[in-house]
């Protein structure tokens, strides 16, 4: 089977670098160009990205030459489909100029989520809205989805289930993020180390409206689930794992036991096609008092390919305090599950739909 050529846009950030890693032996995807900022231009990637993961740069990546975000550049190397990691208020023009040049574009920037007429996508929770990309492929030459926040992830594929078998009427969340979410750049030492900040800008703001958008409904539109969703965002001294508090009421009474069944049976479409990232279990219980943690946690999933794509959840119990009301701790990678590996398995699926 021919791969699929692909082209990574900002790849030298730190999701970006988590886009060329997953990408090494992809079986259905094969990295052909890794774009850039105007001053990585003709640079080898060895030598225009600090590499901050901690594994090894992918030889195949470190020889290859760092091209501008310009379409005329992806169609010389080839490219068909294009991963966007751009900082946001650079994607806003990128992005659509790369769509309007006719490529399909996967985004994990937050410039068009909530467009009317694209996806915002988790594909276990949301992939029907993918039926948006008729109306798209009306009016533009290319296409594009995008993922949501890293930090709403990990709440939606938590919710999911719940909603599905007892409904939801209120989610308060309170959420613990890593420095990685930031970029390497973003929060200095100085500022993290012994401390905690409660406020990261835009945030809570974003994780209401992307939360609604993905458990609302598409018939010829978006609709907007009828949910009352409030948050709490903060920046933690951990590395990479988002650790959020989740409060809820049901719309009909479910015990704790109740809950954690519908999570632990819940599987989507990327379970069902077995897509190469797909975790087996996209949501892993755990029972243990103290767990889950980013540490210990933030790496589960099975198989190697998709370890980080699972969101961990534990500490199930009632809320007293709310009617028909559960609380939760739930934990996913905001880099992987978050983030590139989101993604990655939003072009699986395209590809398995016959969409690219």
């Amino acid at each position: 089977m021919d791969k699929i050529k692909v082209g990574i846009l900002g790849s030298t950030g730190s999701v970006g670098q988590r886009y060329v890693n997953m990408l090494k032996d992809h079986p259905w995807f094969e990295v052909r160009a890794l774009s850039a900022s105007s001053a990585s231009v003709g640079k080898k990637y060895r030598e225009a990205s600090k590499w901050v993961l901690d594994v090894d740069m992918p030889t195949s990546a470190a020889e290859m030459s760092v091209i501008a975000a310009d379409g005329n550049a992806l169609r010389k190397e080839g490219v068909e489909l294009v991963f966007s990691a751009l900082p946001s208020d650079v994607a806003k023009v990128v992005e659509k100029e790369i769509v309007d040049g006719g490529f399909t574009v996967v985004a994990d920037t937050s410039a068009h989520r909530m467009d009317a007429d694209v996806p915002l996508l988790i594909p276990e929770v949301n992939s029907q809205h993918l039926e948006a990309l008729t109306k798209q492929r009306q009016k533009k030459k290319g296409i594009i989805v995008t993922g949501p926040n890293c930090t709403t992830i990990g709440l939606a594929m938590s919710l999911k289930p719940i909603q599905q078998e007892y409904g939801l009427r209120r989610v308060l969340v309170s959420t613990m993020q890593a420095l990685s979410g930031a970029g390497f750049f973003g929060v200095p030492s100085m500022a993290i180390v012994d401390n905690l900040i409660p406020y990261i800008r835009n945030e809570e703001e974003k994780v209401a409206s992307e939360l609604l958008k993905i458990l609302g409904d598409y018939h010829g539109e978006f609709k907007n689930s009828n949910i009352k969703v409030g948050a709490s965002c903060h920046r933690v001294a951990v590395l990479d794992g988002h650790t959020e508090a989740v409060f809820l009421e049901t719309s009909r009474a479910a015990s704790p036991e109740d809950v954690a069944s519908s999570m632990k049976a819940f599987k989507g479409e990327p379970q069902i096609l077995k897509l190469p990232s797909a975790p087996t279990v996209p949501i892993i219980v755990r029972g243990e008092p103290d767990r889950p943690q980013p540490r210990l946690d933030r790496l589960s999933g099975t198989p190697e390919r998709a370890k980080g794509m699972a969101t961990v959840v534990g500490r199930i119990r009632r809320e007293e305090a709310l009617e028909n009301g559960i609380k939760y701790i739930v934990l996913s990678h905001n880099t992987i599950r978050g983030a590139a590996g989101n993604a990655i398995l939003i072009a699986e699926l395209l590809k398995a739909k016959g969409m690219i």
